[in-house]
This record gives structure tokens, sequence and C-alpha cells, in this order.
């Protein structure tokens, strides 16, 4: 059986993300999208970014929302949405985390595609990286 959630709320983005994510327990650091479409329904498949640790490269944010924005507007029905978790070995929340989130918000802005909360996913949890604590991208 495929495992299909309806995500309407942050209760609901939460439980999907244990849900694919289990077992915790990490061996090296990605990034993790998901894109739902306007029915509230993720799409079938779910992408890894791979070689995430270290901080965010400064264009990220420039590239991954120049990919979702094509994907945007060459595949993505109307009224599509984005969800990213970032998965890593250890435990709480870290600084690099916070940037991550913040690179992460910022690339869906580029696209034009509205973000979930991000969350991130480590040996022993996964948790909400809200966006009033993510380290944002300055604008230059």
């Amino acid at each position: 059986m495929t495992y299909a959630p309806v995500i309407k709320t942050q209760t609901d983005l939460e439980r999907a993300w244990r849900t694919l994510m289990n077992p915790l327990g990490w061996t090296r650091t990605s990034t993790w999208l998901m894109l739902v479409g306007p029915d509230s329904v993720p799409l079938p498949s779910l992408t890894e970014i791979e070689d995430c640790a270290g901080p965010p490269p400064e264009d990220g944010a420039d590239q991954l929302g120049g990919m979702l924005a094509q994907l945007r507007s060459e595949a993505l029905p109307e009224g599509s949405r984005v969800a990213f978790l970032r998965s890593r070995p250890g435990s709480g929340r870290a600084d690099e985390d916070r940037a991550w989130a913040g690179m992460l918000y910022a690339a869906a802005r580029v696209a034009g595609l509205p973000a979930e909360m991000v969350h991130l996913a480590t040996d022993v949890d996964v948790l909400a990286l809200p966006m009033d604590e993510a380290a944002l991208p300055v604008a230059t």
C-alpha cells in the first residue's frame, strides 16, 4: 500500500515527515523535498538532495529556487506548494540547521512557491524549524 497523507495543517505535515523518515538515525546530511498538490496530497515522489553538510552554499537559494521555478512552470498544478526537511546525525537544533532552513524558505520565495514549515530530522526526533527561527539570507 502506498502512503498518501493529506497535508492541511502543520500537524499533518509533521506526522507525514515522522512516517516517511522512520526509522530515525542518519549517517549523512541530506535535504528532502516534498511537493504538495492543490488537493493537499503530496506528489508521489520524495526527492533527496545529498551532501548537505556544512553551511548552505551562498547561491543555494537561487540555484534551488531556479530549479523549483522551472518545475513549477512546466509540471506542477496551480496551487501546489513545497515542503522541506533536513536530515542529519546528532540531536537538537543547531545554527547550521537554521541557516539551511533560511536558505530553503528563500528558495521557495525565488520559485514563487508557497512553503510549508521546514523540518529537521535528527537521530532522535523530528522538529519544526519555523521561519521566525530560521537564519534568513540577507538580500543583496
